[in-house]
């Protein structure tokens, strides 16, 4: 139904009014649709379209100008959104996460959920400190393939182990780890909400920094972001500076899970747990990535994988969703919540952060005991030496 009504709003036949606009922003962008659709129908890029056409010709109500002005205005940019989350930290160390919880009102209460505390989030990373990392990087070939780990922005602040053990995986599976000498947002949040100027000068960026290092395969522990740089060559395709490296580019994007079966990486300490696995959106609909990471999982010793019913079924986080739309998110996560309960598994393993943070706050309302993993935090765990 979408497709007719930008059809219809492209050919000027249905005006642009809030009933419209409405119906375009409770889409996910998921892209599930383009993994269903027979005849191959690349949706994902007409809802972008879509989108910059409603930020540039539909005036919205003064609160959701307010919330989104917030979104894009330190989402993308890391500092900005730890000064905004250092209140919260000090609250964390004080104990006071479960007051603050119970004070807050509805929608704030929920976004709360969504941080996860401090302790959490860092316990697997065991790389806290540099000579580790220099110590996880040695012993590879010099002439070993090249891969370089984009550290995204909200990404380097809730959940910065997984780009780190993501580093840690792809050293010990045998290739050089290169660094980028500057990372920005990759432009998702962009080019969800219709801002597409912004989405390209971050590209622009990335392209730049990307070309720089000159890895021959680039990853992000988001998929979201990798299914951006993947469609980089396309973004960009108009830019006569940048059109020719915005393709290199997008050829080059991968996912770690992959990147590692290629090297035949082997795992040797023995993990016994039972794990499922949640398709991430981009991951599984853009990049088209699935089987990947269940072989890597399965081939770690005394791992039982259980397949989750409706894998591929979004979450609800789907980038900003979950703060814009949270009835719409909400329903979605419960139902993710309830595949994930009926497996008994104590993991499930996924390949984003969004999705981390969104499933883990519902299972933590639930009180469940199904821990939720990133893939690169996962594998640092189960190559982790046991503890004495």
């Amino acid at each position: 139904g979408r497709i007719y009504l930008m059809k219809a709003l492209a050919e000027g036949t249905l005006e642009l009014d809030a009933d419209a606009v409405r119906h375009l922003d409770l889409c996910l962008e998921c892209r599930g649709c383009e993994t269903a659709c027979p005849s191959g129908v690349h949706y994902g890029k007409l809802i972008e379209q879509a989108r910059v056409y409603v930020e540039r010709n539909y005036r919205r109500g003064l609160g959701e100008r307010l919330r989104n002005w917030a979104i894009n205005s330190i989402f993308p940019y890391p500092t900005r959104l730890r000064v905004m989350l250092a209140p919260l930290r000090i609250a964390d160390r004080m104990g006071l996460r479960p007051l603050l919880r119970k004070l807050a009102p509805g929608p704030l209460r929920d976004w709360l959920d969504l941080l996860p505390q401090r302790d959490l989030r860092v316990e697997v990373r065991g790389d806290d400190n540099a000579p580790q990392r220099t110590r996880a990087k040695s012993g590879v070939a010099a002439d070993a393939p090249c891969a370089v780990v984009h550290h995204g922005c909200v990404a380097q602040v809730l959940t910065d182990s997984e780009n780190w053990n993501s580093e840690r995986a792809l050293a010990a599976a045998g290739y050089r780890v290169a660094k980028l000498g500057r990372t920005v947002c990759c432009g998702a949040l962009d080019l969800h909400n219709g801002n597409v100027g912004r989405a390209r000068e971050f590209a622009r960026t990335n392209v730049r920094e990307f070309m720089r290092c000159d890895a021959d395969n680039i990853i992000s522990a988001a998929s979201g972001c990798a299914a951006v740089f993947a469609a980089y060559g396309d973004l960009l395709k108009d830019d006569p500076e940048f059109a020719d490296d915005a393709r290199e580019v997008s050829a080059r994007v991968a996912d770690l899970s992959s990147l590692m079966i290629a090297r035949g990486h082997r795992f040797t300490n023995e993990l016994r747990a039972r794990v499922t696995y949640h398709d991430s959106c981009h991951l599984a609909h853009g990049l088209g990535v699935r089987e990947a990471p269940r072989e890597l999982i399965r081939s770690i010793p005394g791992i039982e994988l259980i397949e989750l019913a409706e894998a591929d079924l979004c979450c609800g986080s789907a980038g900003s969703y979950n703060l814009t739309e949270p009835a719409m998110a909400g329903a979605l996560v419960r139902r993710k919540a309830d595949n994930i309960d009926a497996t008994g598994a104590d993991y499930v393993v996924l390949g984003n952060p969004g999705c981390e943070l969104q499933i883990a706050a519902e299972l933590r309302r639930r009180g469940a005991k199904t821990r939720v993993i990133h893939l690169a935090d996962f594998i640092a765990l189960a190559t982790a030496p046991p503890r004495p």
